[in-house]
């Protein structure tokens, strides 16, 4: 591939920048100094080196965010902060956009990728990838809400939702606390499905994706790469109601 395709991909800027240090000197393939933006680089036997440092070369990112509320799931917006301002500009540089999307007001796990393929075997409506919600509800969870949930509800649109299961942790007259999994991924989803049920979500968060759960010690608002393992997960398959 092209040495300024490389350079971009590992973080090193638009290919505007990516000329500029190359033009520098600042870049050296095999021990020689490169400054063509054109040059050809193996990442499978060249070394390349920026200010005395090897860049390792990998095409893909892969990135679990503990998304805050008030930030939109959008790669950009003219108008509010999305979750790639959040990011890097070393990470920027993959250009790597959110998995699916969480509201606004809606915190916890939310992948980002450059991977397409990755992306489209989590969000196909094939797959039934399961996602699990924590939220707390206004007021007592209503009887037979389980029993409805696992057989789907029918929304105010007219939509009958696909089967879902519901963990309630707690249930009180005040507020009440759940998990949900879901398959599918309707706008509002979850809110909706506890109004179809007479109820009002107040606080909603994403815990897990497939069997990819959130990593409880990362703090809102920030992201770290995936692990091996973590990806492996990701591909493995959940039954809903096991």
């Amino acid at each position: 591939m092209r040495i300024d395709k490389w350079l971009s991909n590992t973080g090193f800027g638009s290919r505007k920048e990516v000329k500029q240090l190359l033009k520098s000197g600042a870049v050296t393939l095999n021990g020689t100094v490169i400054k063509d933006p054109k040059t050809q680089a193996n990442p499978d036997k060249d070394h390349v080196v920026v200010h005395g440092e090897e860049v390792i070369y990998k095409e893909f990112i892969y990135l679990m965010m503990n998304k805050p509320q008030g930030v939109i799931s959008a790669t950009e917006d003219s108008r509010h902060e999305t979750v790639i301002d959040l990011i890097e500009m070393e990470d920027q540089g993959f250009e790597p956009f959110p998995v699916g999307r969480l509201d606004k007001d809606t915190e916890g796990l939310l992948i980002l990728t450059n991977d397409g393929q990755l992306a489209h075997s989590l969000l196909s409506p094939k797959k039934h990838v399961p996602k699990t919600y924590f939220a707390k509800i206004n007021g007592s969870i209503p009887e037979n809400t389980y029993e409805k949930f696992k057989e789907g509800v029918v929304l105010e649109d007219g939509y009958h939702t696909q089967p879902a299961k519901l963990e309630v942790v707690q249930n009180a007259m005040d507020e009440s606390e759940i998990y949900l999994t879901i398959t599918e991924g309707k706008f509002h989803q979850v809110k909706r499905m506890f109004e179809a049920v007479g109820r009002k979500v107040t606080y909603l968060k994403r815990v897990q994706m497939g069997n990819l759960k959130l990593d409880d010690t990362l703090p809102l608002g920030t992201y770290r790469d995936l692990t091996e393992e973590e990806l492996t997960l990701l591909s493995e398959r959940r039954n809903v109601f096991e």
